[in-house]
């Protein structure tokens, strides 16, 4: 009959210990925001109905936030030619980097967009290249267009999402 009794106790410790109890348990509990860059979808290339000017759309993929930054018309071009499967009949100057790179032995591994102040956008462009990675300062729509390219992850920090998310549609700046 003890037995019987500790098994009885040791299921029911055991239930209340499974994930889902602790989870029912915990129903008020907000989990915490993920920290760090989110990875992005280039959605598209638009243009701003308001300004008439070009912007690149992204959105992320862990919480579905959007990020519209302007950009130029060439910088456009360069985003939305690869976006949409579209092969110039002379590489761009993306194009080239990417032979270049090529040649080199050097991959586009990511982008991350780091900041945004001043109404201006800043990025990183990771590469990966003999002996050591490389990290350089790019403008995102630059940077954009080559992780397009490579078929690299482009990320942006949650400041950036969160600095953006204050801006009217007619102060959005260029990148």
């Amino acid at each position: 009959m003890t037995t019987r009794r500790h098994a009885a106790t040791l299921a029911l410790v055991l239930l209340s210990l499974s994930p889902a109890a602790a989870a029912r348990d915990r129903a008020d509990v907000v989990p915490p925001k993920p920290t760090g860059p989110q990875e992005v979808e280039v959605v598209a290339v638009a243009v701003d109905q308001e300004t008439e000017v070009p912007v690149v759309l992204l959105q992320g993929k862990r919480d579905r936030r959007t990020l519209a930054m302007s950009i130029d018309p060439a910088q456009a071009l360069g985003i939305a030619a690869p976006l949409n499967g579209v092969t110039p009949s002379r590489p761009l100057t993306h194009d080239l980097f990417l032979t270049v790179f090529g040649h080199l032995s050097v991959t586009v591994t990511r982008v991350v967009i780091t900041d945004f102040r001043d109404d201006i956008y800043y990025a990183t462009l990771y590469l990966s290249a003999p002996g050591a990675p490389l990290v350089l300062d790019a403008r995102p729509s630059d940077a954009i267009a080559l992780a397009i390219r490579a078929k690299a992850p482009v990320l942006v920090e949650e400041r950036v999402f969160e600095k953006s998310a204050t801006l009217t549609p007619r102060r959005r700046p260029s990148i």
